[in-house]
């Protein structure tokens, strides 16, 4: 069975975008993208939501070739190319990338059908989407890289009206000043 994972680069103060919906705040020197990188091996599916989609569909057309770039890069691009993808929206009408399904409608028993049937992870990405997981109970961990960076505003990791216990199961500290905290949600 596998586990359903919110994964998300978070400000020290909680935010994942800044408030112009940016997320180029965040740390993304040679260690923190090879950690990234690494943990997508562990997955099979990803879960979007909307706008979180469309930041991450830029890794559809990522080319090493034209963009000079080699190692994690190019791994990391394969890596999302090839997994399954799944964007839940009520407003988008088609989806740019290959073995990606558009869903207007978020549905608990899918995703509770989908972790039975899978063997490898399942990554949730978005706040509200993590949010409306989280409290169906569906989010098994959640692995947090909090950058040194305070934002002031902007879109939270996690919703105001969400409340869940979580278990440190690990922690590690990067070069940058970032941190990876693992949790294990508390049911």
């Amino acid at each position: 069975m596998a586990k359903l994972i919110y994964a998300m680069n978070v400000s020290l103060d909680g935010y994942m975008e800044d408030e112009h919906g940016s997320l180029e705040w965040s740390i993304s020197d040679d260690e923190v993208f090879e950690f990234w990188t690494d943990f997508q091996r562990s997955l099979d599916t990803y879960l979007y939501g909307h706008r979180f989609y469309e930041s991450m569909v830029y890794w559809e057309t990522y080319d090493i070739h034209n963009d000079g770039q080699t190692g994690k890069t190019g791994e990391f691009a394969e890596i999302w190319r090839n997994a399954e993808k799944i964007v839940y929206s009520r407003s988008l009408q088609s989806v740019l990338s290959a073995r990606t399904e558009l869903r207007y409608e978020f549905d608990p028993d899918e995703v509770r059908n989908l972790k039975a049937s899978l063997y490898k992870d399942i990554s949730i990405g978005g706040a509200e989407l993590a949010g409306h997981a989280m409290n169906q109970r569906l989010v098994d961990e959640c692995f947090l890289v909090v950058h040194p960076v305070i934002l002031g505003g902007g879109k939270r990791a996690f919703p105001d009206d969400l409340h869940v216990k979580l278990e440190l199961l690990g922690e590690r500290r990067f070069k940058s000043g970032a941190v990876h905290l693992h949790y294990r949600v508390i049911r």
